[in-house]
């Protein structure tokens, strides 16, 4: 009988989780550590409980990453208790947003002569270092807002570098990298500013600080421009963080039609340490789209 790839994921998923896993926090997990530090977020694992369960069930799957975009607008009670259940797991606090773009506004304009917001924005940055610390993150986003209208666009870059100069000198004495985020304007976020991880790049070496680096989410660069790997390649020095998420749909790798296997093997070849975010959701509804999600994984990790 011939098994086609989803019920072969699904039929993977279902014999690692046989193997004996268990997502008792404080428990050693028997489900081998995945190679590279991919990180999952709360709602990737949802039947299985609330923030810590779903953290608890990730490290005995395997994972040694988490992510939470949100991180920052938690009450403090619930990130000193996530940090708690990520560090008795061992694993690793990837990015949160320390600056959310007002997205049905399409603001802040930060390459506008608006200095509301810019200050505005760094006022972001500065409150987020205290959360940075209580959940030991190293990498924190942030969206450089959108397109100002009427204004050249070569004059709001030489702002925006402006602006993340000032951001870098405010987390440089942190030990915190400002990861910046290329969106599709295709799809999911029109007139953003930063659209590209080439325009990132341009970017990051206007700025010239290790503190400011590029997020390169891999869903979002193959709507806008394709050609992820020859990009990786020649953006690398200035790429610190990377998201994952298949296109069309922004479902878990193998779903669609970016070549993940590939990605990892480039990734590997360069002994990436660094955390990459499960940045998407999952094909299937479900306990049965959780473990085709570990599925997924598993076999890019093979790679």
């Amino acid at each position: 009988m011939i098994m086609s790839r989803r019920n072969l994921l699904t039929a993977s998923a279902a014999a690692s989780m046989a193997f004996g896993v268990s997502a008792v926090p404080g428990r050693t997990s028997n489900a081998a550590r995945f190679s590279l530090a991919y990180a999952p977020h709360e709602g990737s694992f949802a039947s299985r409980g609330g923030l810590i369960e779903q953290i608890a069930y990730a490290a005995d799957q395997g994972f040694t990453a988490w992510e939470d975009n949100t991180a920052r607008d938690r009450p403090i009670a619930q990130q000193e208790q996530m940090a708690k259940a990520l560090a008795q797991r061992n694993m690793t606090m990837g990015v949160f947003v320390a600056s959310m773009p007002k997205w049905g506004q399409s603001r802040p304009w930060l390459g506008s002569d608006d200095g509301a917001e810019r200050e505005a924005f760094l006022a972001d940055i500065r409150a987020s270092i205290d959360v940075a610390k209580r959940l030991s993150a190293s990498c924190i986003t942030v969206v450089p807002g959108f397109v100002a209208p009427k204004i050249p666009i070569d004059i709001q870059t030489a702002r925006i570098i402006d602006l993340m100069r000032r951001a870098s000198d405010i987390v440089a004495s942190q030990d915190l990298v400002l990861v910046m985020e290329p969106l599709n304007t295709l799809t999911d976020h029109p007139g953003v500013y930063l659209q590209t991880i080439a325009q990132g790049f341009a970017v990051a070496r206007g700025v010239n600080s290790p503190s400011v680096k590029i997020l390169a989410d891999l869903y979002h660069q193959q709507i806008q421009a394709g050609n992820l790997i020859p990009t990786l390649e020649t953006c690398w020095s200035e790429i610190a963080y990377l998201q994952f998420g298949d296109n069309p749909g922004r479902k878990e790798p193998t779903s669609g039609e970016i070549n993940y296997n590939a990605i990892v093997r480039w990734l590997r070849a360069r002994s990436f340490a660094g955390v990459i975010g499960m940045e998407h959701g999952n094909s299937l509804a479900g306990r049965g789209g959780e473990e085709r999600l570990v599925a997924a994984y598993r076999e890019i990790d093979r790679a």
